[in-house]
């Protein structure tokens, strides 16, 4: 299963770009699939990321992607990232190199994400597991099913190809033809894993989203960023900032939720209540967990947020939620998981495996793929 992993965080001290050993370790007693290594561009003092080849111990060459985290002006990547799976407390060793600058072919994509303006403004993004959309400024006047809302909707799938493109060209994504489709009414309520601000009775959130941004695009990771209109909590006025990462292999995304005028608030994150929903909570490892009924095709999904157990102040809820509640501290950005599984993908099948899933993510988030410079 997808975890989180660090950044490669010891200098490799070099002028000019040769080969470099790293090592990865997972301190965890449980396996743990499609790991992404992250390799800071600044520490292996090559001039292009583009030029960078990874190979495991057998020699084998690994898919590699380079990815823009700051959004600078150039545009210019900053990190190289690449997966791996580990068995429990497994070592690996991996060489870098320079090389031809890579280029990938449409099979190599198992992330991909993009503004699609011909639907009122949505985004939507996908790995090789799941596919999600949310809501820009055009739905909001659509004379045809207008919305206001900033949750965070579902595409179930079951298929590892990108769907995105080819569900919205034939526009009918309400049904299934074999592969999955939207069986998923987010409404006006958080969806999977949306975020508002809880001013101690009410969650308070923003509306459709203004502004979106794309700073990486597969073939491992799609990351962008969405913006918000200005909207008032407890006599504050609130911008936020939204940025989401989705990796290859993973059920969860991993959100950045950024605000400005926030301070001595409470973020509150939810799942959209169901009728018949089975709800789990477990403070000491930060996540909440719920299995339900799909609406319409009689299967089963599972939805979870994954935080910082540290950082939660207390579980709650409101008429169409089921809330974590968060101090959003003094920098004035919170970060968590949240996610899906279904179980016609068959892989994740029962409530049991959905919890077992979650709380070994909550436990790799807690501790990440250890990655060192191997002398």
């Amino acid at each position: 299963m997808k975890l989180f992993c660090t950044a490669l965080s010891t200098l490799i001290a070099t002028t000019a770009f040769a080969d470099v050993t790293i090592k990865a370790t997972n301190k965890l007693p449980i396996e743990r699939k499609s790991q992404t290594i992250e390799l800071k561009g600044s520490d292996l003092g090559v001039k292009s990321l583009n030029t960078v080849h990874v190979k495991d111990s057998s020699g084998k060459e690994l898919l590699v992607q380079t990815v823009d985290t700051d959004f600078d002006e150039l545009h210019k990547p900053d990190i190289v990232i690449f997966q791996s799976d580990f068995g429990p407390n497994e070592s690996k060793t991996f060489t870098v190199s320079s090389g031809e600058k890579i280029e990938y072919k449409p099979d190599d994509f198992k992330a991909y994400g993009r503004f699609v303006r011909e639907r009122f403004d949505d985004f939507a993004w996908e790995n090789d597991k799941i596919a999600h959309r949310t809501y820009g400024t055009a739905l909001i006047t659509w004379k045809g099913e207008p919305l206001t809302s900033s949750s965070i909707d579902i595409w179930s799938k079951r298929t590892s190809r990108m769907v995105i493109d080819e569900w919205y060209m034939v526009d009918n994504y309400h049904h299934d033809n074999g592969e999955g489709y939207d069986d998923y009414s987010a409404g006006a309520t958080r969806g999977d894993g949306g975020d508002g601000l809880w001013d101690g009775k009410e969650l308070k959130c923003p509306i459709n989203f203004t502004m979106s941004r794309v700073l990486s695009n597969g073939p491992i990771r799609i990351l962008f960023e969405l913006d918000y209109p200005k909207y008032e909590v407890s006599g504050k006025e609130i911008t936020e900032t939204r940025r989401i990462s989705l990796d290859a292999g993973s059920q969860l995304d991993h959100f950045w939720i950024t605000y400005k005028g926030a301070s001595d608030l409470t973020a509150g994150l939810g799942l959209r209540k169901m009728a018949g929903d089975k709800k789990q909570f477990n403070k000491e490892h930060g996540w909440l967990s719920k299995w339900e009924k799909m609406e319409k095709n009689g299967g089963e999904q599972g939805v979870a947020i994954v935080v910082d157990p540290k950082a939660i102040q207390k579980e709650a809820e409101d008429k169409a939620n089921d809330l974590l509640l968060v101090k959003v501290p003094d920098n004035g950005t919170i970060d968590y998981w949240a996610g899906f599984c279904w179980d016609k993908a068959g892989q994740i099948t029962s409530e049991e495996a959905w919890n077992k899933y979650i709380d070994e993510a909550a436990q790799g988030a807690a501790s990440p793929i250890e990655v060192s410079v191997e002398k």
